[in-house]
């Protein structure tokens, strides 16, 4: 049975087709209107109404990063091989997602997403502030190291770019930081990565 992907190429599903495609694992993906979001039938999926959702089989899994997580240890793809660097996948995952992506997503709806005149500029200010000193910190751990982990391409610079990426067409510019930047492009410019977001 394959895998089935719920939300749209422009939510945060792509970051799970983005792993299933570095895989090379089949998925089936279902975008899905606002209105069949809050429908009776994607409820039973998932209560909270929001995507992504995953299953695979009896399995059903919401939050981008975790499933991205399951899917590495499942196939044992983008997976480290030692306990420490896995605790290490799991460390950034965390940072990722509670340091780096709220100030990133805000940056992104307040500068591209909504309507021109429903921005809030102060918003999208504060979010590029905070921002950058979680950008400082990786550009230093960056520094000599050509990915997070060892010398390897893993989901733990998957899911990390993936959370990132977002402040790019939020206005932030990334040249400040070279090292992200060099490792930014590295993981963006993956042939995965391209096929999802096309």
């Amino acid at each position: 049975m394959a895998i089935t992907i719920y939300g749209s190429a422009r939510s945060r599903a792509n970051r799970c087709t983005w792993a299933l495609k570095e895989m090379g694992v089949s998925y089936d993906q279902k975008a899905l209107t606002p209105d069949q979001l809050k429908g009776a039938d994607y409820l039973k999926v998932n209560p909270q109404g929001k995507v992504p959702t995953m299953q695979d089989g009896d399995l059903t899994m919401s939050e981008s990063l975790a499933i991205n997580m399951y899917f590495a240890r499942k196939y044992k793809k983008l997976w480290p091989a030692s306990e420490k660097d896995q605790a290490a996948a799991e460390q950034w995952a965390l940072w990722s997602a509670t340091e780096a992506e709220p100030h990133a997503i805000t940056m992104l709806v307040e500068r591209a997403f909504k309507p021109a005149d429903k921005r809030d500029a102060a918003k999208a200010n504060a979010a590029e502030e905070a921002f950058k000193p979680r950008m400082e910190y990786l550009n230093t751990y960056l520094a000599n190291r050509k990915y997070l982990i060892g010398s390897d391409f893993t989901i733990a610079d998957l899911n990390a770019a993936a959370c990132i990426a977002a402040a790019v067409p939020g206005g932030f510019k990334m040249e400040s930081y070279p090292n992200v930047k060099r490792w930014l492009d590295a993981c963006t410019s993956r042939q995965a990565y391209k096929d999802t977001r096309a």
